[in-house]
C-alpha cells in the first residue's frame, strides 16, 4: 500500500487523524526533505527516505518501488492533491501494478493560513502557484488576470523566492490593472510552525512587501474587509 499523505502546516494539531494513522501503519516514511525532518520530530521512531527540491519523480518512484514489498507513506505538506505528489503517483503507478495507492487528504495552507488571519475565504477564491518551474509564466499571468477580473480572492503560492524575488510586485501590478489599492490583503509565514508571523495590509503595501518560499498570500476581493482586526470576506448571510 502507498499512501500518499497530506500533513497540513507541519505541527501535529494540524494534522487529521487519517494522516496520522496512515504514517503509523506505515514501515517508511518518504518526502521532501525538509517535510521528513519536522515529521521525524512528531514520529522519531519510523524510518525515513527523502529527496530534495526538484527531484518530485525520483522521490515518488521510490515509494512506489517500497510499496511493492511494505506499507509507505509519501508525504506532502497541506494535501497531497495541490500542488502535491499524488498525481504523480497516479501517473507512474501503471509501472507498479501490484501497488495500490490512497491519498489521504490534509489541510492546505490556503485553509491553515485563512484561520490565522480569520476568515478570507467565505466566498469563492482561485488558488494561484506563482512558480513557473513547471508552468509557463504567460500561463501564470492569464490566471492572474481572469481571478482579477472576476473579484474572487486570490491565494497565492510560491509568491517569491531567491531566483523569483519580483514575481510578487509583479503579480500585484496585475491585480492592481482591477482592483484599489486599498484593497484588503494579508499574508502568513511558518503557517503552524516555530516563528509563525502575520500581517494584514492593503494590495499598495502588499506591493512593496518582501516574502518567501513559506509564505501564503492573500489578496481580497471588493468585498473583503477588516473586521475586528481580522480579514473577512462576507458571503451575504446577514442578508438573507
Amino acid at each position: 500500500m502507498l499512501y500518499v499523505v497530506g500533513t497540513g502546516a507541519g505541527d501535529r494539531e494540524g494534522m487529521t487523524i487519517a494522516a496520522e494513522q496512515a504514517i503509523l501503519r506505515s514501515e517508511l516514511i518518504v518526502g521532501y526533505t525538509k517535510y521528513t525532518e519536522l515529521l521525524r520530530e512528531i514520529f522519531p521512531e519510523k524510518q525515513y527516505a527523502s529527496t530534495g527540491m526538484k527531484q518530485e519523480r525520483e522521490r515518488v518512484e521510490l515509494a512506489l518501488k517500497e510499496a511493492v514489498h511494505k506499507d509507505v507513506s509519501l508525504i506532502c505538506s497541506g494535501d497531497p492533491q495541490l500542488y502535491g505528489m499524488a498525481g504523480l503517483a497516479y501517473e507512474l503507478s501503471p509501472g507498479y501494478p501490484g501497488v495500490e495507492i490512497q491519498v489521504v487528504p490534509g489541510v492546505t495552507a490556503a485553509f491553515s493560513g485563512g484561520a490565522v488571519l480569520g476568515s478570507p475565504l467565505t466566498h469563492d477564491f482561485a488558488v494561484i502557484s506563482l512558480s513557473d518551474l513547471l508552468t509557463p509564466a504567460e500561463k501564470i499571468r492569464r490566471r492572474l488576470e481572469c481571478a482579477a477580473d472576476c473579484d474572487m480572492v486570490i491565494v497565492l503560492y510560491n509568491p517569491s523566492s531567491k531566483t523569483r524575488a519580483d514575481y510578487l510586485k509583479k503579480a500585484c501590478d496585475i491585480v492592481l490593472r482591477y482592483r484599489s489599492g486599498e484593497t484588503v490583503c494579508g499574508y502568513v509565514r511558518n503557517i503552524g510552525r516555530e516563528g509563525q508571523e502575520s500581517r494584514i495590509l492593503t494590495l499598495a503595501e502588499l506591493r512593496e512587501t518582501a516574502v518567501d518560499m513559506f509564505t501564503t498570500v492573500y489578496i481580497g476581493s471588493s468585498e473583503t474587509k477588516v473586521i475586528g482586526g481580522k480579514m473577512v470576506t462576507p458571503r451575504g448571510y446577514r442578508n438573507v
